[in-house]
């Protein structure tokens, strides 16, 4: 991760990741997508969470990306690229699942992951103008990514599950890389959804709005 106090005065290929989540930087620093942090202030619930899944993940990481907290620019026409995400989990029941509210309720999520979970990934990626006063829009990408999975994890393993992996701080308190990916028994469709950001969409979003020009 670059600090954003050593960037150069442009910004136009170093990405600005509006989330503080660890798969997302670890999947990016794996694709050599070079990046740094930015903060966003953005209050979730204020979201219509009775909306389908893959509406409300992309409503989420849209509301993030109004909300994020940019450094200025320096000089008119400066460029940057901004990306936020969001994703979250449905049991067969239809329950969503967010991040968990403490070890009790990642419990449950776990638990009721056994029998399989839909999830989507959303992200939405701008292309901003700096006009010498504010950063504006000049280009904005929005997808959604599904996939389904079963991830089983017996209850003697949910201990040391916490101790190794980052379930506490993920959506459905599942975590399918490092140590977790020994639990992930099927996967339909895109695996880097599963873990927080589908990295051959966001490839393709970053070609298409210039970020490797």
């Amino acid at each position: 991760i670059i600090e954003l106090m050593t960037l150069p005065i442009q910004y136009k290929n170093t990405l600005l990741l509006g989330s503080k989540s660890p798969s997302r930087q670890m999947l990016l620093n794996d694709a050599q997508i070079p990046f740094v942090l930015v903060g966003q202030d953005a209050d979730e619930r204020e979201c219509g969470w009775a909306m389908p899944l893959p509406q409300l993940v992309a409503t989420i990481a849209r509301h993030k990306m109004e909300h994020v907290v940019l450094p200025a620019g320096t000089k008119k026409s400066d460029i940057c690229f901004v990306l936020t995400a969001d994703t979250l989990s449905q049991d067969m029941d239809g329950t969503i699942h967010g991040k968990p509210d403490d070890r009790a309720d990642a419990i449950k999520k776990i638990q009721s992951a056994r029998g399989g979970s839909r999830l989507s990934t959303a992200f939405c990626l701008d292309r901003r103008v700096w006009d010498g006063m504010v950063w504006r829009v000049d280009a904005r990408i929005e997808q959604i990514v599904s996939a389904e999975y079963t991830f089983v994890l017996p209850d003697e393993w949910i201990d040391i599950y916490f101790e190794r992996s980052i379930g506490l701080q993920t959506a459905g308190a599942i975590a399918a890389e490092g140590f977790g990916a020994q639990f992930l028994r099927v996967v339909q469709g895109s695996y880097t959804t599963i873990i927080g950001l589908p990295v051959y969409e966001v490839r393709e979003a970053l070609q298409k709005i210039g970020f490797f020009s």
